[in-house]
């Protein structure tokens, strides 16, 4: 490897460590507000799980789809160089600011404008492939809606089986039934390993199967649903005790998500730099086995330098969270995460988060979120592509001079 491309590795590490402590409030911003977890504790438990996404997302396709993110034949070094140098820089303004923006959406923005300075045009950027550019430039708006619109299901799903009657029951129950059903329909179970390894083969599909990650999430779904069985058998103190023990395991689901959504970024940026390097030797279509195992490392290790400047504002500022809410907002994020991972399709796990919180907010009244505050985030989230690909534009027209 040539000395200019592992100084591009050692800043995409690097970019991965800082997402991982600029996104940390992403994932323990509520499990901290509502006491569940001190500080602490709650950047390992989420450190843990961000490494624990390695053994679980085994597809790689937002990895391929940031890679693709640019025409192949105009991915360079100085390009990608370029674009993480743009993208760290923002990363660390708005985490000193404490604006909570979006790491992924940085690093796509200042990878697309440094290989557009390098085109010199918008030819550059990839339209073809799916999904593309545009969808993931859709998911800016889709991500935070769908956060919102499944906290507001879950809080509402929560609220009624709090109520007596065999309404919140039959859906605990149908959730139970749908969700068995969904893993039947797609396990796909091979009937004559089923017959003659009976136990070894059931434990390769669940573990070591790419259907791992629904299977997780489909437990986390059953676990809620029997547990809402008895909610309205609790009083008011009892049922924030069982919340507080089932907000580890939403906290963990999201973590997991945030883990397996975001290492895939940089790892779509390493792979672009190897084949840029040496189209001969690697490929975009072949993750190279050290660089999945890096990426997870650093994102794990920068979660648990913690964030503490973005906690507050995610926690706190956009509207009060107890356990209840905390567990809604976190459960309809890691499904909204799971989904667009499934999809290939890159989010931002701040988007995310902050859509959820606000659907959770917004079932006990719209004035219980803080919407000024919600404004000032929208606007981050809008300037992130454009202020990162001109950044990166700007350094490529410096990079080129010297390279």
């Amino acid at each position: 490897m040539t000395t200019f491309l592992l100084v591009i590795i050692a800043l995409a590490i690097i970019f991965d460590f800082i997402n991982g402590f600029h996104d940390a409030a992403n994932s323990i911003a509520t499990v901290v507000s509502t006491k569940v977890l001190t500080p602490v504790q709650a950047v390992l438990w989420a450190a843990i799980f961000n490494f624990v996404a390695y053994f679980i997302f085994k597809d790689h396709g937002v990895a391929n789809t940031i890679a693709k993110t640019v025409n192949k034949e105009f991915i360079s070094l100085p390009v990608v160089f370029s674009g993480l140098i743009a993208a760290i820089t923002w990363n660390l303004l708005t985490w000193w600011f404490g604006i909570p923006s979006s790491s992924s959406h940085t690093l796509i923005g200042g990878f697309a404008g440094a290989a557009i300075a390098h085109a010199g045009g918008f030819g550059a950027i990839n339209m073809a492939s799916d999904p593309n550019i545009l969808k993931t430039a859709s998911f800016i708006i889709i991500a935070p809606l769908v956060g919102m619109i499944m906290a507001l299901i879950i809080s509402l799903w929560f609220l009624n089986s709090f109520r007596k009657g065999h309404l919140p029951k039959l859906i605990s129950l149908g959730v139970v039934i749908l969700v068995v059903f969904f893993l039947y329909k797609n396990l796909e179970f091979d009937p004559a390993k089923l017959k003659s390894h009976y136990e070894s083969y059931i434990f390769k599909v669940i573990f070591f199967s790419k259907n791992f990650k629904w299977i997780l999430l489909a437990t986390i779904l059953i676990i809620m649903a029997f547990f809402t069985l008895f909610l309205n058998t609790l009083n008011a103190n009892r049922a924030n005790q069982w919340f507080r023990r089932l907000q580890l395991v939403s906290s963990a689901a999201f973590s997991i998500g945030h883990g397996g959504n975001d290492a895939q970024k940089v790892m779509g940026i390493i792979m672009a730099a190897l084949v840029a390097s040496n189209p001969k030797l690697y490929s975009l279509d072949h993750m190279v086995w050290w660089v999945p195992l890096a990426c997870y490392s650093a994102i794990a290790l920068g979660t648990m330098s913690g964030g503490w400047k973005i906690i507050k504002t995610m926690g706190t500022r956009i509207t009060k969270v107890t356990p209840f809410e905390g567990v809604a907002a976190e459960t309809a994020g890691a499904i909204t995460l799971f989904l667009s991972e499934s999809l290939k399709i890159p989010v931002s796990t701040t988007h995310t988060i902050t859509g959820s919180i606000i659907g959770v907010g917004a079932t006990k009244r719209l004035s219980a979120v803080r919407w000024g505050v919600t404004v000032n985030l929208l606007w981050a989230w809008i300037l992130t592509i454009p202020v990162s690909g001109l950044l990166a534009a700007g350094i490529y027209s410096i990079v080129k001079l010297f390279i």
